[in-house]
């Protein structure tokens, strides 16, 4: 761990169970001329302070959000070759003004800010209308907080902050054009943190913060935000229920509102102008039986590319969540989708706005898991060619839950969205299409990487020439 700059990590770390080593036109961004052809690498954004992150007990068997989860994800992209196949991305802390684009002010304050200076700020700036706000600042999961909420004075509010910059540093480079796309090694999550409210582990939503600062800042058209995670993203629907300028898409467990967080119903499509613009893929039926491959390759299909492709978005955002994959036992998941699978679908969300896709890594706990799904997820953005999907799943349909569930979602949007029908299709069409679509986005990507290769432009890199090592961030 030294040898990469990070620090070594308690000795009650979990261990895997397979071991990694423990461990459109392109937008200008203000004060930058675009490159003249399109970039041709990936970036990946970490900063080993959100390591600091982290309870001081010391005991990740208490606390399943612990910092061994991006530690061990930095190390597996390290040992494959993929971290030096990409643009290291160097984070930094967002600001407070960046992180009120989304959060009230003193929701910024109290968890933006160091123990030293939170002293100097009036109380009443720091705890608004709650004052049981100061209860999820003990460590330990503090007074009645579920074990996932820690607080670290020293270096919470700092790594809150880097995840938050880091998101916004790599989703800025990926809109200029600098990167064709991306990856952020993030830490702690923040798609249930609402405007004014830390949820569970979650203190600032890096998601919906970059989102609002591409619209705002850098003005960024259309924006997509795809929530691949177990839970739903109650946090970045609140921030954008009534925009129409930002799309959300989430697809996650719902159990008729009996699974966290309670939110995220089939019938909640956003208000005022933004109505339409709110989609919620909601799983129902509970784990008899789990969700798997076909039903999330099924409800691409039938809603998430068709109204995708409808919006035109210019820019596509990932909430990454790794705990929908096969692993993660209840109650912090309990779905059967595959890496493989994951990989998949990422390279149906790179057929989109000219293969400009950001992901921000979110939930997942189970090790081996999130460190398989990664590697897979970085191969996709690099292009390289992912291990195919077994054929089995040709002859698969979705279970009686799910279907039930794309059914329901289907009949609700195909009001707003021209090219969602009544979810009909049998699932064999259905999955051969969608083979054949991954087939054609490898050949596009083999071809424009074939492309670079006689690019004579600055800092475009041919394609498979080994990057220069960087020092350790």
């Amino acid at each position: 761990m030294a040898a990469v700059g990070m620090p070594a990590l308690d000795k009650q770390r979990p261990v895997p169970r397979t071991e990694p080593s423990p461990a459109a036109p392109t937008l200008p961004h203000p004060g930058r001329e675009s490159p003249a052809v399109p970039a041709s690498a990936t970036g990946i954004a970490y900063d080993p302070l959100m390591l600091k992150h982290q309870c001081i007990c010391s005991n990740y068997s208490s606390h399943p959000e612990h910092a061994g989860r991006i530690q061990s994800i930095w190390s597996r992209l390290q040992e494959t070759g993929l971290l030096n196949m990409c643009e290291r991305v160097r984070g930094r802390k967002a600001s407070l003004e960046e992180i009120q684009l989304v959060h009230a002010e003193h929701h910024s304050l109290l968890y933006g800010t160091s123990s030293a200076n939170r002293q100097k700020l009036d109380p009443r700036k720091l705890l608004g209308t709650d004052p049981t706000k100061l209860f999820s600042l003990l460590p330990c999961g503090g007074l009645g907080v579920d074990s996932d909420t820690v607080w670290n004075e020293l270096h919470s509010s700092g790594a809150a902050r880097m995840a938050v910059g880091c998101v916004i540093e790599l989703a800025s480079k990926v809109a200029s054009g600098e990167l064709k796309n991306g990856f952020a090694v993030v830490r702690p999550p923040g798609h249930h943190a609402e405007a004014s409210t830390a949820m569970g582990f979650c203190f600032f939503n890096s998601v919906a913060i970059a989102a609002k600062y591409l619209r705002d800042k850098l003005n960024m058209g259309k924006i997509l935000i795809v929530d691949l995670d177990v839970h739903h993203g109650n946090g970045t629907q609140q921030a954008f229920y009534d925009d129409p300028s930002i799309l959300y898409i989430s697809i996650h467990r719902y159990d008729e509102g009996n699974y966290f967080p309670g939110s995220g119903a089939p019938n909640e499509v956003g208000s005022g102008l933004g109505e339409g613009f709110n989609v919620n893929i909601a799983w129902t039926g509970g784990l008899d039986p789990p969700m798997g491959d076909i039903e999330y390759i099924s409800a691409f299909r039938t809603v998430v590319m068709p109204i995708a492709s409808e919006f035109e978005p210019d820019i596509v955002l990932v909430s990454a969540g790794f705990d929908a994959i096969e692993g993660h036992e209840p109650p912090l998941g309990g779905y059967k989708v595959t890496p493989t699978c994951f990989g998949h679908l990422i390279k149906q969300l790179l057929m989109l706005a000219n293969g400009r896709v950001v992901l921000a890594l979110e939930g997942g706990h189970d090790i081996s898991a999130i460190c398989d799904t990664s590697e897979t997820c970085v191969n996709a953005l690099l292009g390289n060619e992912l291990e195919p999907l077994p054929e089995s799943l040709l002859h698969q349909t979705p279970n009686r839950n799910g279907l039930a569930s794309l059914e329901k979602v289907a009949a609700i949007q195909s009001k707003y969205w021209k090219l969602v029908n009544t979810f009909s299709v049998p699932s064999t069409v259905l999955l051969s299409d969608f083979q054949k679509r991954d087939r054609e986005e490898s050949e596009t990507v083999s071809a424009m990487a074939s492309l670079s290769v006689h690019v004579e432009q600055g800092n475009i890199r041919p394609a498979g020439e080994p990057m220069e090592e960087e020092p350790a961030l």
